[in-house]
């Protein structure tokens, strides 16, 4: 019996994830995947004097590095990457799905109190998604949700930009945000959506609230949430501004919206 096509395209789909590489590139970004034991590491490219500096990590990885030429770098980097004589192809982290982020303890961060977890619609680009890693980690969020698609895919850049996040911090990849929201809001979560136009404030949202689950959801800069997301948030909220400045970079905005949002 012939299978139908989209069984075929499931399937096609698992076998292109499951060959799926990453190189990460910088000192910090490798040292961090280097020492972390839940990250598949493939090939170590570094020059002699990167070597010297990841010395330690690389001992502790069970890795063969390649030694390469600075001037004739091997890896196969963008030739803007700034990587420091240092690359590693890696296979790009299994965090679980996010129900069972969202309902775990919390101890694939630091994070304490009650659950903030933060939804990306359509952040496409990889500095911005490795800023709010960052700021995630720092405020102990559950984790950092994004699309399959029109999202910031697990790149160097954004490792590099995450300074050592990616390693740490959940970055969990779904194909339809709407329907995770709705699924964040069934276990009990409060859905915030960022937009400018909102009335009220985040602080006086989450006012007598603040012992709640809460996920924050942001949009793009420009576009911002789209509609369907929108709908489907609990509240909208927006950031007080002084004076006549009226926004943010998204990854500030996340920031900021961590913040406010503490238990």
């Amino acid at each position: 019996m012939k299978k139908p096509k989209w069984v075929v395209a499931k399937e096609q789909a698992k076998r292109v994830a499951a060959n799926e590489t990453v190189w990460l590139f910088g000192l910090h970004a490798v040292r961090d995947a280097l020492e972390n034991p839940k990250r598949e590491k493939l090939r170590l490219v570094v020059t002699r004097n990167a070597m010297d500096k990841l010395a330690e990590a690389i001992a502790g990885a069970d890795i063969e590095p390649e030694i390469s030429d600075p001037r004739k770098f091997a890896a196969p980097l963008d030739p803007q990457s700034v990587h420091q004589g240092a690359a590693l192809e890696v296979k790009p982290l299994d965090w679980g799905s996010i129900e069972e982020i969202a309902v775990g303890d919390g101890q694939n961060n630091a994070s304490s109190g009650p659950p903030r977890i933060v939804l990306l619609d359509r952040v496409t680009d990889p500095h911005n998604v490795g800023a709010i890693l960052r700021s995630a980690e720092v405020f102990g969020a559950r984790a950092v949700v994004a699309m399959n698609r029109h999202a910031a895919p697990e790149t160097g850049a954004l490792a590099k930009t995450a300074s050592g996040a990616l390693e740490r911090q959940p970055y969990v990849r779904v194909r339809n945000l709407a329907d995770t929201m709705v699924a964040l809001k069934d276990m009990g979560y409060l859905v915030l959506g960022l937009d400018e136009t909102a009335e009220q404030t985040i602080a006086q949202a989450v006012e007598g609230k603040r012992d709640r689950a809460i996920a924050l959801v942001m949009g793009a800069e420009g576009p911002g949430l789209r509609e369907k997301t929108l709908e489907t948030c609990d509240a909208l909220v927006k950031i007080d501004f002084a004076g006549g400045f009226g926004s943010l970079n998204v990854s500030n905005a996340a920031a900021v919206a961590l913040y406010a949002s503490k238990g």
